[in-house]
This record gives structure tokens, sequence and C-alpha cells, in this order.
């Protein structure tokens, strides 16, 4: 009977390993798409924040533009 329990036990063993090795992989998986689309939310939040930045320049400039000409009504009228 020892023998017999030891290869229960063995096959137990194999059986868990078997089991956690399956779950080893997909928990990596897991991890790896996890990882993925986190890069892609990072490059997106990378392309944002430039597109961002090239608006506020724009909107700076212009508002420049348009204090200048504040200052300056006659700046504004073409001479015919």
């Amino acid at each position: 009977m020892a023998a017999e329990e030891v290869l229960q036990t063995v096959d137990h063993y194999k059986t868990e390993i078997e089991r956690l090795t399956k779950e080893l992989t997909e928990t990596t998986h897991e991890k790896i798409q996890a990882a993925e689309y986190g890069l892609v939310v990072l490059e997106e939040k990378l392309t944002l924040k430039q597109q961002y930045d090239e608006l506020e320049a724009e909107y700076d400039a212009l508002k420049q533009e348009l204090e200048q000409l504040r200052e300056c009504p006659l700046c504004l009228t073409e001479p015919w």
C-alpha cells in the first residue's frame, strides 16, 4: 500500500504542476496583453500632449497678434 500511496502522491503532484503551469502561462499572457495595452495608451497620451502643445502655441501666437492689432486700429486699414 505504501507504493500505491506514493504513486497517488506523484500523480497528484504531476496534476498540480500541470495546473500551475497552465495558470502561469495564462497569467503571463494576460500580463503581456496588459503591458501592450498600456504602451498603446502611453503612445496615445504622448500624441495628444504634442497636439495640445501645438494648439496652445498657436493660440498664444494668435492671442498676441490680436493684442497687437487692438493696440493699433489704424494698422487694420490699408491705404488705397
